[in-house]
């Protein structure tokens, strides 16, 4: 691979790594909040004891769960990008 298609696949890498720790970051916000009303949710339930109740704390934890699933698989593709830049980074290193 030419130095030059390198550099590029570089920046290219290096662009959508700055894109992800974006969405991790929001993942991670959005999580924290769904996972506390997860938490107040479970409480009323049982605090409550009604069927409505239980039905409120299970979407809930469906929600917050949904989302730490994005958030693993967004950490995930991070750091295969990662290792795809440490990769390309040998090579350009390799080359010079």
């Amino acid at each position: 691979m030419s130095k030059s298609l390198l550099e590029r696949r570089l920046v290219e890498v290096s662009t959508e790594l700055k894109r992800l720790r974006t969405e991790l970051h929001v993942a991670t916000e959005q999580l924290a909040h769904f996972a506390d009303e997860a938490d107040d949710a479970r409480l009323r339930s049982l605090v409550s004891e009604t069927p409505g109740a239980g039905r409120e704390h299970r979407e809930a934890q469906k929600h917050a769960s949904s989302m730490t699933r994005h958030r693993d698989e967004v950490q995930a593709k991070i750091a295969e990008l990662e290792k795809s830049q440490d990769d390309l980074l040998d090579r350009l290193s390799a080359e010079s």
